[in-house]
């Protein structure tokens, strides 16, 4: 117990995420199996025959979730993203061993206890900044002393393996980066180039001089120019299209109307109530009871001026409350300030984040009130919230937390800080523990209320629940393929809703939601098929499966809307080269009843052209040599099919030193280089799980 308090005192961080770790991984390991049926699992996927376990993942993703919590960042979106760092890095590490690449002994203690430190955070004094190698060190010699095979396991993975891998990963990119050279003829030819510029004189006849609907585009079309560029249209990965149909089981206008009744029997009561908190957990509400007064201004409720204007014992509603129907009590009225600044030190009974408890109650009230003595006697704050403060969000601001509106904290520490006079000191307790406060500073005062909500939402009835299933349950029974679900909702009048490109890895799909029950049910069944109904929500949804993109070169039907406008436009293109007569720009213009255009400052590097927009192969031509005052052959370009003819190319004045732009055209070649893992997972063999287990 001596060696766990010793780290607690040093470190304590690093135990809560040894406990946390190990509990997902017991959790996991009895767990997973119950969670996902049958699936006994243990792989979730391969990298080049090495595995990605199950496992491992899941508390990499558990810790993921953590980390993002705040933003409100969803588990499901996390898997993605956890998948593709897992392949990158076992794609990485691949080539790491193929070169050979280590981490001795010395330099990993450099790597720990440096200035990459993974404890640096956490061992750094908030007063001075210094990192306490001496401290940090002490606590992972204790656990590694402790001989507890699992905390040193996970010491091992949450910091050791991540530490030199990241060291790997740094010296297998600064190989390749630093390998990459630029030689002095590239450079010289790109820094002429990028100070050339053309004028050429030229005619255009725009594609949209032929009409669109007098150019057909056959499926034979789509598919030969598929093959003719096949690698601009691969699918990495396979996916299908639905469409589906929605029976809204939300509340009708009865469950209203009854949801409405019934909340209005309770009116009289909750009026009459003396003890409104005991009695709202006995009736149940939607809104949870807040103990404590919020302004005028920050009270964000409908009817607000309504509600008020009942005074204090006053009752008001029922009224809308988005799905709710809620009826308000207003409690009592004081004069408060808006916002309050205070500083604190915490002597917790439980961590906040973890719920585990910290300390004995007695000994932290006994502790709490020795810091106040302490102070009183002139002890400095600061040092002691340096010292006993468990507050790790304003430790480092000396306890402080400036200016904060009502309602923010827990009632007990938001009535302490806007309830005494700027100046009050006093030990008070939280559900947290026991703080030793301290007015700052408070804005002018106004009135705050105190008010109590009786809200439930409005339900639907079984009557509408079972009207909506049934519905629905008749429409998938009586729907075999794509045609009869298509044609059983045109006899409802409802629209057939198309969502393409679902993969089988998807949470969400496009007009739905988050579906991954459907985004698994299509990966199960075939083209044509017909769901029995999906509840989701206050819908039962009804889907069939319309088409199936596979991998590798894209389908006719899925490129199309891609593809169609450009193979009508060299379409268009040889017909309006077949029209093209004159040797002369001024002939071949007389003869298309155009005119003769220039364009000068064409620059070599920018494919735009003034007045023509994107034009890239016009560029290219502007730069020939060869049609130096000669007519070229018409080009099918973007927007049209042009002649033109090379008035002159030159020498600009160059915007920088040649140095510089060598130096600048290197940094962009190295830096493609970061892009090396996804040109590994292209040639990789990668075997994907994910959507058998999730």
């Amino acid at each position: 117990m001596s060696i766990i308090q010793n780290i607690r005192e040093r470190g304590a961080w690093i135990i809560f995420g040894i406990i946390a770790i190990a509990l997902i991984a017991f959790i996991l390991q009895d767990g997973i199996g119950r969670k996902r049926g049958a699936s006994d699992v243990s792989t979730l996927g391969k990298v080049n025959g090495q595995v990605i376990n199950k496992i491992e993942f899941e508390e990499k993703l558990e810790q993921q979730v953590q980390n993002y919590a705040a933003q409100g960042v969803k588990r499901e979106q996390l898997i993605g993203y956890l998948w593709n760092q897992e392949v990158d890095r076992l794609l990485l590490k691949d080539e790491e061993n193929k070169l050979g690449l280590t981490v001795g002994t010395k330099e990993l203690s450099d790597v720990l206890f440096g200035n990459e430190s993974p404890f640096k955070q956490e061992f750094t004094d908030k007063t001075t900044g210094e990192f306490k190698v001496n401290d940090a060190k002490q606590a992972v010699a204790q656990i590694k002393k402790s001989k507890n095979v699992e905390q040193i396991k996970q010491i091992e993975k949450i910091y050791i393996e991540p530490s030199i891998e990241n060291r790997l990963r740094n010296k297998y990119q600064v190989m390749v980066v630093k390998g990459v050279q630029v030689p002095k003829w590239l450079s010289e030819k790109q820094y002429a180039e990028a100070n050339s510029i053309a004028s050429i004189s030229f005619v255009g006849i725009p594609y949209t001089t032929i009409v669109d609907s007098t150019i057909k585009v056959s499926d034979d079309d789509v598919a030969a120019y598929l093959k003719d560029n096949a690698a601009a249209y691969q699918v990495e990965e396979a996916s299908r299209s639905i469409s589906f149909v929605g029976f809204s089981a939300a509340p009708s206008g009865a469950d209203s109307i009854a949801a409405r009744n019934d909340i209005e029997s309770y009116k009289q009561d909750f009026k009459n109530s003396t003890e409104t908190a005991k009695y709202l957990n006995k009736v149940g509400t939607d809104i949870p009871y807040y103990d404590s007064y919020i302004s005028k201004k920050s009270l964000q409720i409908p009817q607000k001026d309504s509600v008020l204007n009942m005074g204090v014992g006053g009752v008001y509603g029922p009224y809308v409350d988005g799905r709710n129907f809620t009826i308000a009590k207003v409690l009592g009225v004081k004069q408060w300030p808006d916002s309050a600044s205070v500083r604190h030190i915490l002597i917790a009974t439980v961590n906040p984040q973890t719920g585990q408890q910290v300390r004995a109650d007695s000994a932290a009230k006994k502790l709490a009130d020795s810091i106040s003595l302490a102070i009183k006697g002139g002890a400095s704050f600061e040092e002691m919230v340096a010292k006993y403060s468990d507050d790790a969000g304003s430790k480092a601001t000396g306890g402080k937390y400036e200016m904060f509106p009502q309602a923010k904290m827990v009632p007990s520490f938001n009535d302490f800080s806007f309830d005494n006079p700027v100046g009050t000191k006093a030990v008070i307790k939280t559900d947290f523990g026991y703080h030793y406060m301290e007015v700052l500073k408070q804005t002018a005062k106004g009135p705050a209320y105190k008010i109590a909500y009786l809200s439930k939402t409005v339900m639907p009835s079984n009557e509408t629940i079972n009207a909506a299933s049934t519905a629905a349950a008749q429409f998938a029974s009586g729907s075999k393929d794509v045609k009869s679900f298509n044609a059983n909702a045109v006899k409802l009048g409802k629209q057939a809703i198309p969502a393409v490109g679902v993969k089988a890895n998807d949470f969400d799909i496009q007009g739905i939601g988050t579906a991954r029950n459907i985004v698994r049910w299509v990966y199960e069944k075939d083209v044509n098929d017909v769901s029995e109904p999906f509840e989701l929500g206050d819908n039962y949804v009804v889907a069939v499966i319309t088409a199936e993109e596979k991998q590798g070169l894209a389908g006719v039907t899925a490129a199309r809307p891609q593809v169609e406008g450009i193979i009508r436009d060299q379409k268009k293109a040889e017909k309006i080269k077949a029209t093209i007569k004159g040797k002369t720009l001024e002939a071949i213009a007389a003869d298309a009843k155009a005119i003769v255009q220039r364009a000068d400052s064409i620059g070599f590097s920018f494919a735009m052209i003034t007045g023509l927009g994107n034009e890239p192969k016009l560029v290219g031509a502007a730069f020939n040599k060869a049609l130096i005052n000669k007519v070229s052959e018409p080009i099918a370009a973007n927007t049209g099919v042009y002649t033109i003819s090379v008035n002159g190319i030159a020498a600009k004045q160059a915007s920088q030193d040649p140095n510089f732009f060598k130096d600048e055209l290197l940094e962009r070649t190295r830096s493609l280089m970061f892009r090396s893992a996804s040109s590994f997972k292209k040639v990789a063999k990668i075997v994907d799980n994910r959507s058998k287990l999730y």
